[in-house]
């Protein structure tokens, strides 16, 4: 394991400082997009590409968004698959299936730009530079399809480079460096981390702990990070987590873990599966130091069920609008539940998953759809995504696998018979 650890340190070691050649003084080096795209595909030799392709990131650093997008607008039109040349790569390997008339096809098929990116991989801190340039693509790319083609190329590059087997699991603590500790702050997209002292109250405490998925050749890149509360019993509501002045719980006396915070750290991996079972190694991380734990969850957010309800049953959106969800009725509280059984069971997506985006991420990991919280949040944001309602999804390690294997095959949805009675569904 020595050997092979620092075979892989010496490896990305040499991927971030780009193999030695990105220090190379500067060539000359035109803003045109043309010509920047020519500079790098055109460049012979490895010294050569890595200079250019380094020079290429430095300028579309220095761009705004309209040269960015022109020069994304210019790679689909200038590096775009090349149709006759494909065509009678096709025609000679329908005539004669041989090994070379399919390397043929093999290359014929690939556009110019997914050459392109590899090329900028190469350069010093090249992933983490396209992992930033893909957000920029994103950002600009809504509902232009000449940019969503060079997408489908990029994203399918950075899903192999981004294989769940590289992703290393690592606590966080109050004892972090602090460069990582400020992106904890930054990327934090469940519950804002409003100062120092507010992250601290969420890493010192022995009742609270956080983990993170590193990538190897982003070290100082979180991509994805998992708060966790332990606790004696399952909580309902976040302000019973957040609490600065709890009562401390001894982790040794805990029985839960409670996962109340999983934010996604990079735009420019969006859409890029990670995997199923991240949060199972985060439990089985924690079960392996603290035997005791028994019971993990989640206390997830519904963050579109305002905006799928407003959508799809506008008069139930604006009666439920106009309640005061912290002193509801009975009645209020049943129609809620109602109409979240609808949110969580009619799915209006035309691939038929779940309609939330963190029930679809749950339940594709395994989890079970186990207590549904009225007043879970009552804070101006629960309201406005839920009217208050959040969920804790269960990781019942045992059944995890076998949970996943129904989600993926059958689109089945595993929920408990508390949820069962309270959605009235077999």
């Amino acid at each position: 394991m020595k050997f092979f650890n620092e075979l892989i340190e010496t490896i990305m070691s040499k991927s971030r400082a780009g193999f030695g050649l990105s220090n190379k003084p500067s060539v000359s080096f035109s803003s045109d997009p043309k010509e920047m795209i020519t500079s790098v595909m055109t460049a012979v030799g490895e010294v050569s590409s890595i200079t250019y392709a380094d020079q290429f990131l430095r300028e579309f650093d220095k761009m705004d968004d309209s040269q960015k997008k022109s020069l994304f607008l210019t790679i689909a039109a200038e590096l775009d698959i090349d149709l006759s040349i494909l065509r009678n790569a096709l025609e000679n390997y329908s005539e004669m299936p041989g090994e070379e008339n399919f390397i043929h096809i093999t290359k014929a098929v690939e556009p110019g730009w997914t050459e392109l990116v590899r090329r900028l991989n190469a350069t010093a801190h090249g992933t983490v530079r396209l992992v930033k340039m893909r957000a920029d693509l994103l950002s600009i790319a809504h509902k232009n399809d000449s940019l969503a083609r060079i997408d489908v190329s990029f994203k399918a590059l950075l899903r192999n480079w981004f294989s769940p087997s590289f992703l290393v699991l690592r606590p966080i603590d109050w004892s972090t460096p602090a460069n990582i500790l400020e992106k904890i702050i930054a990327y934090e997209a469940v519950h804002e981390i409003k100062s120092w002292d507010d992250l601290r109250s969420r890493l010192a405490p022995d009742d609270r702990r956080c983990f993170a998925f590193f990538h190897p050749s982003m070290e100082d890149e979180p991509l994805i990070f998992v708060e966790v509360a332990l606790t004696s019993e399952v909580p309902g509501q976040i302000n019973a987590v957040l609490e600065k002045d709890r009562k401390m719980l001894s982790s040794s006396d805990a029985s839960c873990a409670i996962f109340y915070s999983i934010s996604n750290c990079q735009k420019g991996l969006a859409g890029i599966s990670f995997g199923n079972f991240l949060i199972k190694q985060v439990a089985q991380a924690l079960q392996s130091e603290y035997p005791n734990l028994k019971n993990f969850l989640t206390l997830s957010p519904l963050p579109f069920f305002s905006s799928w309800l407003e959508k799809t049953e506008p008069i139930t959106f604006t009666n439920f609008a106009e309640i005061d969800w912290s002193d509801a009725t009975e009645e209020n509280e049943k129609k809620l539940l109602e109409a979240a059984g609808r949110y969580f069971l009619n799915s209006t997506r035309k691939d038929k998953e779940p309609n939330d985006p963190v029930a679809r991420f749950h339940l594709g990991n395994g989890a079970l759809l186990d207590r549904i919280n009225l007043g879970g949040n009552l804070s101006n944001r629960g309201i406005s995504e839920s009217f208050g309602i959040m969920v804790n999804y269960r990781y019942d390690l045992p059944n995890v696998e076998k949970n996943h294997e129904a989600y993926a095959k059958e689109q089945k949805i595993e929920i408990s018979q508390d949820v069962k009675k309270l959605f009235k569904t077999p």
